[in-house]
């Protein structure tokens, strides 16, 4: 059996486990990739990296076409794939959209992306899972804090804290229509959380979650430690941020939407396993076992 180096969600206290995994794999190729030496060691001390109008207008308007239509098609869909908000039946997420969809599936294999992604973690990537976030103006809804690594963790069975997840801006990101908020050095602490995990769990979390967030003090902690950064920036802008990053999002009361396609990016040498929760493993559409 695997050892769990990140136990969580299996005691009645949460506690803080300092990281044991590298933040950036180096190999020989790691200096002959297009990231600088500055750019990696940011990274690599802050969890993130964020690549401001990386995509031009022009490939960005192709994804945002593509984005609408997905959003006209979808609504009120009954696919396990498309997710409706919390408190509404308007589309929050739609799911595997790297398999499912032509367009999306080519951005997800854009060399100009996957070769940073491969310098940042070392070896030859896949997707493990995939989506487009609507975070519509007026009707989006919150993010609450979370570290993806405890889910991929416990729910997946990811072994190991090597992989990364990515975050294309589609329209503007303001501070105020509910951008991607990070904790800058959280990823070298883990959260271990409490509360044993319901059966299908996934159901019910992915339009809120429940099990698998930080505990109040765990959360005052890293904030008083680390504060938080607000990922702003024009459309095409690409975010590049550790698994175990602190994130989450406010909802969007303004006018402005700030849709984004999300791609997880997951080393092969840290394929998924059983998960540590012993429960069945999330379907394919969330985690690829592939």
């Amino acid at each position: 059996m695997t050892q769990d180096l990140y136990p969580s969600r299996i005691r009645e206290q949460p506690s803080i486990i300092e990281r044991v995994d590298p933040v950036v794999y180096r190999n020989h190729k790691t200096d002959e990739g297009p990231l600088s030496a500055q750019s990696l060691a940011s990274y690599e001390q802050k969890g993130y990296l964020s690549l401001r109008g990386f995509f031009s207008s022009e490939e960005v308007q192709e994804w945002r076409d593509e984005l609408k239509k997905l959003w006209r098609d979808n609504r009120g869909s009954s696919r396990k794939e498309v997710i409706a908000e919390p408190s509404s039946q308007e589309i929050r997420s739609i799911f595997a959209v790297h398999r499912d969809n032509e367009v999306f599936q080519r951005l997800s294999r854009h060399p100009r992306l996957v070769a940073i992604v491969e310098q940042i973690l070392g070896s030859e990537v896949y997707i493990h899972q995939s989506r487009i976030n609507y975070k519509q103006g007026y009707t989006g809804k919150e993010f609450y804090w979370h570290s993806d690594f405890e889910t991929w963790h416990v729910e997946d069975g990811m072994p190991r804290m090597r992989a990364l997840s990515c975050s294309i801006a589609l329209e503007e990101n303001f501070h105020y229509n509910g951008p991607l908020l990070l904790l800058p050095g959280s990823h070298q602490s883990f959260v271990s959380c409490v509360g044993q995990t319901p059966d299908s769990h996934y159901k019910q979390s992915l339009r809120k979650q429940e099990y698998g967030v930080p505990d109040q003090d765990s959360l005052r902690l890293l904030v008083e430690r680390h504060g938080i950064d607000t990922m702003i920036g024009p459309a095409g802008t690409v975010v590049l941020f550790d698994c175990n990053t602190m994130h989450g999002s406010n909802g969007n009361i303004t006018p402005l939407p700030r849709s984004n396609v999300f791609m997880v990016y997951n080393s092969v040498n840290n394929r998924l396993i059983a998960p540590f929760s012993g429960q069945q493993p999330r379907p394919d559409y969330i985690a690829s076992r592939e």
